[in-house]
């Protein structure tokens, strides 16, 4: 399902009243981010974008929404209609589409490469690789190898360190294989900054600006996807010590009725993990080689002291079991 919101620039080029109404209240009821695109329709422009679908679908009012599965549009007019739609229990597969406990008792026995493969021998590109450390860098590694196709995806939040950058374009070349990158929503983050500052996390934590940076586009991008694999590990923290190898998504939605999550590192130890890359010369990013174990956004991450755990260098200023972005949360 890809969503297109239309709204209306007037003359003057402010955005009409109404407009601005739906989407507070789309943003107050949570519901903003499964919006996938936002087109204007300028008031004196009749080649505008949004002017251009308004015509197309004989459309008087703003804003309006496209709802576009497979190539069958759906118009709705009404912000609370809509709403309303977006809200309703969506159904879900009575029983899961795998054999759950064969998958898992099976899954339980392979090794990382093994598990990775077979995962992509089931789902091929319909299964996205998270991609942002050394874990997630190995699982490529794994899966280039396995000879099954594959899809790798990034979450940009736009405050990475340049390092971070560079590794990204290292591994895109290495492997022969595209990085898709998906980036926060505009108007989410200059309301956040205009709002609470460039910082505001070091103050009243870090879960507002995550779930603007990261959890709100990792739900727009596994929404292309039947399956999802991450390089958790149970003794990275406190809060994954319970992950398991393959999940049933409680959290967030895929393309089908069941969203499958899976971890093929998460009994290996971070030991494990780096005799992994060395042995099999893996790409990393050059910050692990300044004392950073744990990487995520340059602001909330430091390198760690002799002696610290790995996670510690992030949201330092934070207790230990609250040190989780969002991406990874079980409901």
């Amino acid at each position: 399902m890809h969503i297109i919101m239309v709204k209306k620039r007037l003359a003057n080029g402010e955005a009409c009243p109404k407009c601005i109404q739906a989407e507070e209240m789309l943003r107050e009821r949570g519901l903003w981010d499964q919006i996938d695109e936002v087109v204007w329709a300028h008031e004196d422009d009749p080649e505008s974008p949004g002017m251009r679908l308004a015509a197309l679908h004989d459309v008087k009012l703003a804003p309006f929404f496209i709802l576009d599965a497979e190539g069958e549009p759906r118009v709705l007019t009404s912000a609370l209609r809509f709403a309303k739609e977006l809200s309703a229990p969506k159904a879900r597969a009575s029983e899961p589409l795998l054999d759950w406990s064969a998958a898992a008792s099976e899954l339980n026995q392979l090794t990382p490469p093994e598990i990775v493969r077979w995962a992509l021998q089931r789902f091929g590109t319909e299964l996205g690789i998270a991609f942002s450390g050394a874990e997630d860098v190995a699982l490529i590694h794994m899966a280039a190898k396995s000879g099954f196709g594959f899809r790798v995806f990034c979450l940009d939040t736009g405050r990475l360190h340049p390092e971070t950058y560079r590794f990204l374009e290292k591994v895109r070349l290495h492997y022969g294989v595209e990085v898709e990158m998906h980036f926060p929503d505009a108007v989410a983050v200059e309301n956040l900054v205009k709002n609470k500052g460039l910082f505001s996390f070091y103050e009243d934590g870090h879960q507002e600006c995550c779930g603007v940076r990261k959890v709100a586009p990792l739900r727009r991008a596994l929404s292309q996807y039947a399956a999802w694999m991450t390089g958790q590990r149970r003794d990275q923290s406190p809060t994954r010590t319970n992950v398991d190898v393959v999940e049933l998504d409680q959290t967030f939605s895929g393309k089908g009725q069941a969203l499958y999550k899976f971890n093929p590192l998460a009994a290996w130890s971070q030991a494990q993990v780096w005799s992994y890359i060395r042995e099999e010369e893996v790409p990393y990013n050059e910050l692990h080689d300044r004392g950073f174990i744990s990487i995520g956004c340059e602001p909330c991450t430091r390198a760690t002291r002799p002696g610290e755990h790995e996670r510690a260098g992030r949201w330092w200023w934070e207790e230990s079991t609250q040190r989780e972005c969002g991406l990874h949360v079980k409901h």
